[in-house]
């Protein structure tokens, strides 16, 4: 894990992540033509904050290193006190070779009786809650509004007598039909529909369908092992007199639900029972630096009390792979990491897609200049704790510790995953400012630099970027951000909460063919 050396008075310009590196990075806009004392350059460009910079002259060809990893090579002859970036920098393959097991230390973990406890909902079946909603699920788009209709009757007005119960959310989706069954796309829809129908936060769920969709009800309840009760409804609008009637039965489902939501109460429980989905977006090159590792301390300390810690976005650690197969509990956990990886090169080939490359325009104004600099960043959330398991989308997760889930890179569709999955928080680092939240589970955003925390403060909880101002050391970040996950699982309301985010962040992954 990078170290940032606390600073005293005015930190230094640049920042040297190892000493092998080749490359440094700017801690903040500098000028051309400007003098660094300390480091013997003089700029040749003007570069902006979390970008690098040729720390010695770097030959054609060369490969080009930050924190001691390579991230590409040198497209040309690059003179000491460059610009480093996409213009000048390209991928390279070369052997990564696997090292299954090799750094896997053992875990200290903190004995049960002395763990961190947060408030916690417990369910009758011994499952754990950070939130208390009633869900409504639809099994294809031909459902969605209806669902959204019935969950808009539940205005805060007509809520304020169930004071326990967070809200009705709606999670609409746009598949369910028009697509190959059997199939992988038809076992992934289904999975998803049914980690969110069983998902501990959920006090209630309501599914809706049409009735003359590939995905029917019946085979979708009864293929998942789900069953139906007085906390799981279902209501197929052909057969239950269309749109009004549907609507109004469902409201009426709601309603008798509503009850048996609110009468809960939170309870100390361990943090053992946390699963937190680990998700990045708009990342800058700070990312790596401040946001990304201080969360992998933090979920070093989730492990250590029984916790849960989930990362995911495959693309997003195509290059640094050995990092996480070299912490792999035996061969065959580093091997299915390694055979999904596989699956993305097959299902990618010939796109111009992340995992061939090219990241996103807003990454690459932040400083980063290809997946394997962005994967470099990317797997630090996942702390250091040996890899225990290695999951599919949205497949249930069973197994505590730090996991592996596999899926895209696109925000939306990973988190939807990881709570399908079971997560019941999401811890999402971004340094460019994305504005995400999520439901059932909430969202804890965590910014990578001050400026941007300052101008986004409404959205962002965290700033990590106090690690770069050197006000606090990584560690003493991760054991923040440790404390305010326990606040936030007890029901502290986060920014995208507060802003009434996650009504439309339910994403499916959509693998299949739509005929």
């Amino acid at each position: 894990m990078p170290a940032v050396p606390a600073a005293r008075g005015s930190p230094p310009l640049l920042i040297r992540l190892h000493a092998n590196d080749n490359v440094l990075v700017a801690r903040q806009p500098i000028a051309i033509g400007q003098e660094l004392p300390g480091f013997g350059l003089r700029m040749r460009a003007q570069v902006p904050a979390g970008h690098k910079i040729a720390a010695r002259r770097i030959a054609a060809g060369e490969r080009v290193k930050k924190f001691d990893t390579v991230i590409g090579a040198a497209t040309r002859d690059i003179e000491a006190g460059e610009h480093v970036h996409s213009h000048n920098l390209a991928i390279v393959e070369f052997d990564r070779d696997p090292g299954f097991g090799e750094d896997v230390r053992p875990v200290d973990y903190v004995p049960e009786a002395e763990r961190a406890r947060f408030m916690g909902i417990v369910r009758h079946d011994g499952r754990v809650a950070t939130r208390n909603f009633i869900g409504l699920l639809s099994s294809v788009n031909c459902s969605s509004t209806v669902i959204h209709k019935i969950a808009a009757h539940f205005t805060p007005e007509r809520l304020a007598a169930y004071p326990n119960v967070d809200g009705v959310v709606a999670f609409a989706q746009t598949s369910g039909c028009g697509m190959s069954s059997p199939s992988e796309h038809f076992d992934v829809l289904r999975r998803t529909l049914a980690g969110y129908a069983r998902h501990p936060n959920l006090a209630g769920v309501l599914i809706v369908g049409l009735g003359c969709e590939r995905n029917q009800i019946a085979d979708l309840v009864a293929s998942q092992g789900l069953v139906e009760g007085e906390n799981l409804r279902t209501l197929v609008m052909q057969d239950s007199g269309g749109t009004r009637a549907t609507i109004a039965a469902g409201i009426a489902a709601v309603e008798a639900m509503l009850p048996r939501a609110d009468a809960v109460q939170r309870t100390p429980v361990s943090a053992a029972h946390l699963k937190i989905g680990l998700e990045c977006g708009g990342s800058d090159g700070f990312s790596g630096i401040t946001a990304n590792p201080a969360l992998g301390a933090a979920m070093d300390i989730l492990v250590r009390h029984g916790g849960t810690a989930i990362l995911s976005e495959t693309p997003e650690i195509h290059g640094v792979e050995f990092m996480l197969t070299r912490r792999a509990v035996s061969p065959e956990v580093g091997r299915k990491l390694l055979d999904r990886l596989a699956w993305w090169e097959r299902y990618t080939r010939g796109h111009n897609g992340q995992f061939n490359g090219v990241v996103g325009p807003g990454n690459q104004a932040g400083g980063l200049a290809n997946i394997f600099e962005k994967s470099l960043g990317s797997a630090m959330k996942g702390g250091t704790t040996p890899l225990q398991a290695v999951y599919e989308y949205a497949e249930p997760i069973d197994v505590p510790g730090f996991v592996f889930m596999d899926s895209p890179g696109y925000d939306p569709v990973a988190s939807t995953g990881q709570i399908a999955s079971g997560a019941n928080l999401i811890c999402f680092t971004t340094g460019r400012g994305s504005m995400f939240g999520s439901k059932p589970a909430p969202t804890i955003k965590l910014a990578t630099n001050t400026p941007m925390f300052r101008r986004l403060e409404e959205d962002m909880d965290i700033n990590c970027g106090l690690v770069l101002d050197g006000e606090l050391d990584l560690p003493q970040m991760g054991r923040h951000i440790f404390e305010h996950i326990l606040r936030a699982a007890s029901g502290e309301r986060t920014k995208s909460e507060l802003l009434g985010l996650g009504d439309h962040e339910f994403v499916p992954w959509h693998l299949g063919i739509v005929s």
